[in-house]
């Protein structure tokens, strides 16, 4: 799919200029956050449906505070204007803290902790990406693994990075 935003990344990078870029900064829970992440009530029902309405795909990112792959991810991989423009162009993108309090509501509607649903999840590293399905449709009666469509449970080079987005993008 073109975007605006693709179409002037590519014209600024022909005339050698870099686009402007949010910088990751750290929040109050030492996880770092960009300023396209989900805003979210943390119902990933809902969270998923208002991707797909928005012609997005649903990710979770999972972190924690003082992990250094994550800062590397922020500083390196989502500093790539490439890599920071296709994801924000093509996935709503929530960011939660694997060791967290905040309640989630998870598809089939129960209500965990942060830490909780990660571990229903099965989530054991940071950063750890879960990509969902793009419909709601069905999610709750499975099982919690099996809603994923793809997981990326560490943090490969730039490249790969990027080719596992633009594989869930294109028909995961």
């Amino acid at each position: 799919m073109i975007t605006r935003r693709g179409l002037l990344a590519g014209a600024m990078a022909a005339a050698g200029l870099a686009p402007a870029r949010a910088k990751a900064r750290l929040g109050e829970d030492g996880l770092y956050q960009l300023d396209w992440y989900l805003e979210s009530f943390l119902d990933l029902g809902e969270d998923l449906a208002g991707a797909s309405q928005g012609g997005k795909r649903f990710a979770i990112l999972w972190g924690l505070r003082n992990c250094p792959a994550c800062r590397r991810m922020h500083e390196v991989h989502l500093a790539d204007p490439v890599i920071e423009s296709y994801i924000r162009d093509n996935f709503a993108v929530l960011h939660l803290n694997i060791l967290g309090a905040r309640e989630v509501t998870d598809f089939d509607g129960t209500k965990l902790t942060e830490k909780a649903l990660a571990a229903r999840y099965g989530i054991e590293g940071t950063p750890s990406i879960q990509f969902f399905p793009a419909s709601v449709a069905g999610l709750a009666a499975r099982a919690p693994k099996e809603r994923e469509v793809a997981r990326m449970a560490s943090l490969p080079d730039p490249q790969a990075f990027i080719a596992q987005f633009r594989a869930v993008r294109n028909g995961m």
